[in-house]
């Protein structure tokens, strides 16, 4: 899907998932890039644009507090879902890299939302002194992190802290580019300050 070769791989240790006997194999990507079009965030100012593309479900962070708050379900219903949680929970998690690569030359920074959420991975593509505001309610949070809420009667800064909240990547780009990549949505601006603050 992303047009990468698969060059390697590791085994992952995760204690109360797998037995004895059993194992993982995950693979990584080695990329290349000119130097010249390195997305380092250097370019990012106040006023700039964060515009986020959705996720597909919960991704690949997070799964331990999952299985944690969720272990005593049944997998077969959907507790208000609209499908079977097993599906939700194994939904693969939504890649974007033909979405975004046509657009690099317009677009400051790209973050992942992954381990650590919101709250932890925008704050690493921003220039010293610059923050993020981000807009409760300019996208929708899906079902299934509004069941884990309420089973773990999590605090927005625990949600916001461990999970993508409905979205997995977020790109920085001037005012004028906020429409640049489709089906996404204006969730916040850049800010002078620093870390990551919510409005409405």
């Amino acid at each position: 899907d992303s047009g990468v070769a698969l060059l390697g791989g590791e085994t992952a240790e995760m204690p109360g998932m797998y037995a004895p006997g059993h194992y993982d194999l995950a693979g990584f990507a080695v990329g290349v890039v000119e130097g010249d079009r390195i997305l380092d965030g250097s370019g990012i100012q106040a006023g700039d644009r964060l515009i986020g593309l959705p996720s597909s479900g919960i991704h690949s962070n997070g799964f331990s507090l999952v299985r944690k708050l969720l272990e005593n379900h049944d997998w077969s219903q959907d507790y208000g879902l609209g499908r079977p949680l097993g599906e939700v929970l194994l939904e693969p998690t939504r890649l974007y890299v033909k979405e975004v690569l046509p657009h690099l030359d317009r677009i400051k920074g790209l973050v992942h939302i992954t381990g650590g959420g919101f709250i932890e991975n925008l704050p690493r593509i921003l220039p010293e002194g610059l923050g993020v505001t981000i807009q409760r309610g300019s996208w929708p949070i899906l079902p299934i992190f509004d069941l884990l809420r309420q089973e773990g009667q999590l605090t927005e800064q625990d949600l916001f802290t461990t999970f993508n909240m409905g979205i997995g990547m977020v790109a920085v780009v001037s005012p004028e580019d906020v429409d640049l990549l489709e089906g996404s949505f204006l969730i916040g601006e850049v800010v002078a300050g620093g870390g990551v603050e919510f409005s409405g």
